[in-house]
């Protein structure tokens, strides 16, 4: 299965139809952090486009290519971003780290001290909204949640996964700077898995040879393509929308019908030896993930998105789509245990079998004691 055509998809989405006209239009003046890359430089490009919008503040650390866009280069820690965000109706914070190649302070340090610096700068330049994007995964992934859960929903989630502290956090910031700021609405975008373009823990579980899957668990998987996230983040902007919003494609899909869609076999492991391999790779540096990545892997967290349908916005994307685009997209990668594998590496471990290809990184554990020694 594969993405439906390009045409096609416009002609199911006008909206993201671009008018060539620029940024003219009358409605908001609207800032984007991140705006260079990623998902910031798609709705960068999508409101410079919109006749809904009378202009566009980018803000990035390097120009990006959506010429009709204002720009402002700086990082978004420093104060002086106030200064650019005059004239601003609404912020679209975008300017996150969630590289599991980062190194992990420094990555908090940069997500959660941007986020402070953009509020506190927000409402010292008179802007009356600031959207913010984190993730479903904030509610966390727990056998006992509801199918769906409520965009209400206690947010249950911990630290132990990749970037979810800081996405705490950030949630935290976001409750309290309304209180801090009168005035000021903070409205958060909470995606499910994201897919196009994106590098995560969760689409590099479907690079692997075979999925993973804890015994006794039950995963559920819901997507989101970022063009879907995209026009969310514009209803946000747009203020056709508000409070704290979850976005994805509509339904889910049992582990069963992942397995299906995408002719991957499942390896299955007990709890113990899944989440104990996995601790130790990461512990001795040998995987970017850790073993509470896999939670979201095992447990359902799929959402409603009851207020963006009240709202009027649907997905473009069905979960089977996504699936179908992701698995496009990862061709020819290969992973083991949140580990990129090399050419030799992926050879092996496809030759050696299922088993071996979660648990037989013990032999890459074994290189790298070797090379300690020699040093």
């Amino acid at each position: 299965m594969s993405s439906p055509d390009p045409q096609v998809r416009a002609a199911r989405n006008p909206s993201t139809q671009t008018s060539g006209r620029g940024s003219a239009g009358r409605g908001p003046v609207v800032a984007v952090t991140g705006a260079a890359s990623g998902v910031g430089e798609l709705l960068t490009r999508r409101l410079a486009a919109s006749d809904e919008i009378k202009q566009v503040i980018a803000i990035d650390e390097r120009r990006g290519e959506v010429f009709e866009a204002q720009w402002h280069i700086l990082d978004v820690r420093d104060p002086a971003i106030a200064e650019k965000l005059r004239g601003a109706d609404v912020v679209v914070h975008l300017a996150l780290d969630l590289d599991l190649e980062t190194d992990s302070a420094a990555r908090t340090a940069y997500n959660v001290r941007g986020t402070q610096t953009v509020l506190t700068a927000a409402a010292a330049a008179g802007v009356h909204r600031v959207v913010l994007c984190t993730s479903a995964m904030v509610y966390g992934a727990l056998p006992d949640n509801d199918i769906p859960l409520s965009e209400d929903a206690e947010l249950r989630a911990t630290a132990e996964a990749t970037g979810v502290g800081d996405l705490l956090e950030i949630e935290r910031l976001s409750r309290r700077a309304p209180r801090a700021h009168p005035g000021l609405n903070v409205t958060v975008v909470r995606p499910a898995v994201l897919v196009g373009g994106t590098d995560t823990a969760l689409t590099r579980y479907f690079e692997s040879p075979r999925l993973l899957v804890v015994a006794g668990s039950r995963p559920t998987w819901q997507f989101c393509h970022v063009e879907d996230l995209v026009s969310a983040l514009e209803y946000a902007a747009l203020e056709k929308v508000d409070g704290e919003l979850a976005v994805g494609c509509d339904g889910w899909l049992e582990q069963e019908e992942v397995e299906e869609l995408s002719g991957i076999r499942r390896m299955e492991l007990p709890s113990a030896v899944a989440l104990g391999a996995a601790a130790r790779l990461h512990r001795i540096g040998l995987t970017p993930s850790p073993a509470g990545d896999l939670a979201y892997t095992m447990h359902p967290w799929v959402v409603s998105v009851s207020r963006l349908h009240d709202a009027g916005w649907r997905p473009q994307w069905t979960n089977e789509e996504v699936l179908a685009a992701l698995l496009e997209e990862v061709e020819g990668r290969h992973t083991v245990a949140g580990r990129r594998l090399g050419r030799k590496d992926a050879t092996a471990a496809g030759a050696a079998g299922a088993t071996v290809a979660l648990l037989g990184t013990a032999a890459l554990v074994r290189r790298a004691r070797k090379a300690r020694r020699r040093m």
